[in-house]
C-alpha cells in the first residue's frame, strides 16, 4: 500500500495564547469561521475514512490552537482507529485537557507540543506531559530558541523523561552566535536542521509526490509554502497530480517543509515519528 503524508489546515486561526512571536496570538475567530472550520474538518475526516487504498499519515497544522475545539479532538480519536491510518497527529500548545486521548488508539495518535514560557507555567505544562505519559501517547516537546527561553528550556529538559524528545526551533530573525548554537545543540542535537534556512531551489522533494498540503476547501498543494494548487481532494484530481517535482522556492526554513527535502534524508532520521517530530534513534545511545 502506498504511503501518503497529508498536512491539513482548515480556516481556524484563533489561539488562546498571546505569544509575541506569533501573528495569530490571541486571535478570536467569529462563530461563522468556527462553523466553517468544523464542517471542513468533518468533510476531511470523511475523506480519510473513505480513502482506503493509501496508507495515510495525517498531521493537523492549524494556524491557531485546535485542541480547544471538540471537533479536532473527535477527529483524532476517529482517525486513530482506522486500519489504513498509520499516524494522526496535531501541533498544539497543550493547553487543553488531554483525558479525551484515553479513547484514542495510542499506537496511532500522537502530539507535537510546544512549550511557550510566559503563557503557561512550566509545572502546568509538565503536568500535561505526565498525563500523556499515563495515557501512553507519543509526543515531542518543543521551544522557540529565543535567548529569553534558554533557562526555561534547560529546566524543561531536566524535568522531562529522557525518553521524550525536546526540539528547538530557531527563532525567526534571530542570528545565532557560535556559542548560542552550541548551547541550543546541547539541548537538541537536531538544532542544526533549524538554525539556518535550507537552499531548496531545484532540489528534489517528497512534497507533491508522497506528501501533500490540504486546505479546508479541499485545495491540494505540494506543501504549505508553495501556493500553486495541484488539484483538489474532493474531486479526485489530486491523484493524477502526484509526481516528483523539484522545489520552486529558493529557501525552506520550516521543519514541516524541509523534512521532506530528499537530499536531507530526514525521513530516514524520523521514520515512523516523522509527523510528531520524534527521531527514530531517541533517546540517543
Amino acid at each position: 500500500m502506498t504511503d501518503l503524508y497529508v498536512l491539513y489546515r482548515g480556516p481556524l486561526a484563533s489561539c488562546n495564547y498571546d505569544c509575541p512571536y506569533c501573528p495569530f496570538a490571541k486571535r478570536v475567530d467569529p462563530p461563522g469561521v468556527l462553523r466553517a472550520d468544523r464542517a471542513a474538518l468533518e468533510r476531511f475526516t470523511g475523506w480519510v475514512e473513505a480513502t482506503t487504498d493509501r496508507r495515510l499519515s495525517v498531521l493537523f497544522t492549524p494556524w491557531g490552537e485546535g485542541l480547544t475545539r471538540s471537533w479536532y479532538r473527535d477527529a483524532i480519536v476517529r482517525l486513530s482507529h482506522l486500519p489504513h491510518v498509520a499516524r494522526v497527529a496535531i501541533q498544539t500548545n497543550l493547553a487543553a485537557r488531554t483525558g479525551w486521548l484515553a479513547a484514542a488508539n495510542p499506537g496511532v495518535a500522537a502530539l507535537w507540543t510546544t512549550y511557550h514560557p510566559g503563557e503557561v507555567t512550566r509545572e502546568r505544562f509538565l503536568a500535561r506531559c505526565r498525563e500523556l505519559d499515563r495515557l501512553g501517547i507519543r509526543y515531542s516537546v518543543g521551544v522557540v530558541g529565543l535567548p529569553g527561553h534558554y533557562d526555561e528550556a534547560v529546566a524543561l529538559r531536566s524535568a522531562l523523561p529522557s525518553t521524550v524528545y525536546l526540539w528547538v526551533n530557531a527563532a525567526d530573525g534571530h542570528v545565532y552566535t557560535t556559542e548560542e548554537e552550541r548551547r541550543w545543540t546541547a539541548l537538541d542535537p537536531r538544532f542544526g536542521d533549524s538554525v539556518r534556512p535550507h537552499p531548496s531551489l531545484g532540489l528534489p522533494c517528497h512534497a507533491g509526490e508522497t506528501a501533500i498540503s490540504v486546505l479546508g476547501d479541499g485545495t491540494v498543494r505540494r506543501c504549505h509554502f508553495i501556493q500553486e494548487p495541484i488539484g483538489n481532494l474532493y474531486d479526485g484530481t489530486w491523484r493524477a497530480a502526484l509526481r516528483p517535482r523539484p522545489c520552486t522556492n529558493a529557501l525552506c526554513d520550516c521543519h514541516i517543509g524541509y523534512v521532506h527535502l530528499k537530499p536531507l534524508h530526514l525521513r530516514d532520521v524520523y521514520t515512523e515519528g516523522l509527523l510528531e517530530r520524534i527521531p527514530a534513534m531517541w533517546p540517543l545511545p
